[in-house]
């Protein structure tokens, strides 16, 4: 199995964040990958028909993911995920963001017409590049005009990305200008979570983000890098966002090299 992270073209990278490849040629088993919160709405690509709850199919879009869920795939596969900055859902698709929380669809649930064509063109695509040019292409295709409240989002998540310890009412008071509840109803209607729970999953991510990377020598090493008040403290965030403890998550990465 193999992993990369092509740079987002020019022409999408307004709206996505990154993106990642994963490709494996030898599946003898059902394999599952784990979807854990990471504050970005996600379009899922898999060449084999992947599995999430009680769906089946080959595009997936995904809102703010809060709960952890998991993905399927029992055969030889291709995946590719484009990883949308949180404001991108309401622009390019229409959709209200709270729709889509905790709740993935199959895309052609959302534009049949487009998401067939794109599927056809994206199983029939003979190298991986191919299929992100296709991707590109739908996306550049949905682009529709940035609205003020958009550049207002884009503006807050990326200052709650720089500082998840930050109040949200100090930002939309001192940087925005907005009173606590305009900036509440703007961030949830283009984000689909309220500023809050944004950035308790993004200092949630951050610190996921340390522990797969193995750098560090205790667990309160990540807690107090990443601003919880102690080890307890950033333990109950791990098991409200994954279910399992620090600790098993290592133990399923296996030993440290």
């Amino acid at each position: 199995m193999t992993g990369w992270s092509p740079t987002p073209s020019e022409r999408v990278s307004e709206y996505v964040q990154r993106i990642l490849v994963i490709e494996h040629a030898s599946v003898t088993a059902p394999f599952t990958l784990p979807l854990y919160a990471n504050g970005t709405p996600t379009l899922l690509f898999q060449t084999c028909k992947g599995k999430i709850g009680g769906q089946s199919n080959h595009l997936t879009l995904f809102g703010q993911t809060v709960f952890p869920e998991a993905l399927t795939l029992s055969d030889n596969f291709t995946l590719i995920a484009y990883f949308f900055h949180p404001y991108a859902l309401y622009s390019l698709f229409g959709l209200s963001p709270q729709e889509l929380t905790d709740n993935p669809v199959d895309l052609q649930l959302i534009t049949a017409v487009k998401a067939k064509a794109l599927q056809e063109q994206l199983l029939n695509a003979s190298t991986t590049v191919a299929m992100i040019d296709l991707i590109d292409d739908f996306v550049q295709g949905l682009t529709v005009r940035i609205k003020t409240d958009i550049a207002l989002v884009r503006f807050a998540t990326a200052a709650i990305a720089r500082d998840p310890l930050r109040g949200v009412e100090d930002m939309a008071a001192q940087d925005l200008h907005l009173t606590k509840r305009t900036f509440m109803r703007l961030f949830e209607k283009q984000v689909g979570i309220l500023p809050n729970q944004y950035r308790r999953i993004v200092q949630f991510d951050a610190a996921f983000r340390q522990l797969q990377s193995r750098r560090f020598d205790k667990l309160s090493d990540i807690a107090f890098a990443h601003g919880y008040a102690d080890q307890s403290h950033f333990i109950r965030a791990f098991k409200e966002f994954t279910t399992i403890t620090p600790k098993d998550y290592e133990k399923l990465m296996g030993p440290r090299r």
